[in-house]
Formats: structure tokens, C-alpha cells, sequence
């Protein structure tokens, strides 16, 4: 396996962790509902076992992101590269950073959103992706309905339609460079 396909496995595997590890947060958080709950109040430090596990897959997901970011994906994408390593940087200090923190966490986390949100508009200019234009739709409509109060839910549904919107061209920018013959010079 070339270099450039193992670091494209840090850009799938990196959502990959980030969603097992919310999975299993959830499910070892009974208190937590979807129309009443932010997904960071699984990482608030004080409500039990949860938040370890949720801590632990931001910071880890992010890590993973960072070096996608900087690695191959930078060759692929030169400008949305900076604002995925942004981005993934902002996810792992809103573990570090947990609810705990008050104020410093709703910064961090709005920093995480909007760095995320721009990375697929950039991405989608950048290489001509309609997977990008669409998960930028997707994401600041999400949180455009939200705050419209089109519909009643808690704040992690933008929160998860957003994420997932963004991880789409991600990934499959990831599978798209793991896929990739090596080019013969």
C-alpha cells in the first residue's frame, strides 16, 4: 500500500470513529433525546460515562481529520485543506473544551460548524463537486430551518444533518484518492 493510500484511510476512518463513538455515547446516555438535547451534552463532564466516550471520538476523529487534511488530501484539495484541518481542529476543542466551559465551548462549537460549513462550499468550488455544493446547502439549510423554527427538535439535529452533509465529500474524496492508481512516470 503507497502512502497515499494509507493516509486516505485517516479521511474515511476519521468520520467512522466520530460516529461509532456518538453511537455508543447515545446509547449509554438514556437521558438523551434528539428533540430536546445539543450532541454536546453527551461530552458535558460531569453527566456520567458518556462523556468520555464522547470526548474521546471527537478527539480522536479530529486527529484522524488533521492528518487526511495535511497529508493527501491537501495534494487533492490545496484550499479546502486548510479549512478541513480547521475544522477538525475546532471538533477536537469542543471535547477539549466541554460544556463544562461554558461560553469558551459555544465559541468553540460554533467555530467547528462554520469552519465545517464553509470547507463544503470551498470543496465544492474548489473541485467542482456538486457533493460539496450540496452538503453546503444541505448544512446551512439545516441550521437556517432550525433557527426559523421550522421545525421542533433539539439543536443536535442540525447539528447531526450538518456533520453528515460534510462527511459525505470527505469520505468520498477519501475513497476517491484510496481508489486512485498510482500514476507511472
Amino acid at each position: 500500500m503507497t502512502d497515499r493510500k494509507f493516509y486516505a484511510l485517516f479521511g474515511i476512518f476519521g468520520p467512522l470513529v466520530a460516529y461509532v463513538f456518538i453511537a455508543v455515547s447515545i446509547l449509554s446516555a438514556p437521558w438523551f433525546s434528539w428533540w430536546k438535547n445539543a450532541l454536546s451534552d453527551l461530552g458535558h463532564s460531569l453527566k456520567g460515562i458518556c462523556a468520555g466516550y464522547y470526548n474521546f471520538g471527537l478527539v480522536s476523529a479530529g486527529f484522524l481529520l488533521i492528518i487526511y487534511a495535511v497529508t493527501d488530501f491537501k495534494k487533492h484539495a490545496k484550499y479546502t485543506s486548510l479549512l478541513l484541518t480547521a475544522s477538525a481542529f475546532s471538533l477536537q476543542l469542543v471535547a477539549v473544551f466541554d460544556e463544562v466551559y461554558g461560553r469558551l465551548h459555544t465559541t468553540v462549537s460554533v467555530l467547528f460548524f462554520l469552519f465545517l460549513i464553509l470547507s463544503c462550499l470551498v470543496y465544492g468550488i474548489e473541485k467542482k463537486s456538486i457533493l460539496g455544493v450540496s452538503s453546503f446547502v444541505i448544512g446551512l439549510g439545516s441550521w437556517m430551518l432550525y433557527w426559523a423554527k421550522v421545525y421542533v427538535a433539539g439543536v443536535a439535529v442540525p447539528e447531526i444533518v450538518s456533520a453528515t452533509a460534510a462527511i459525505s465529500w470527505v469520505v468520498f474524496s477519501a475513497l476517491k484518492i484510496y481508489m486512485k492508481k498510482k500514476s507511472i512516470r
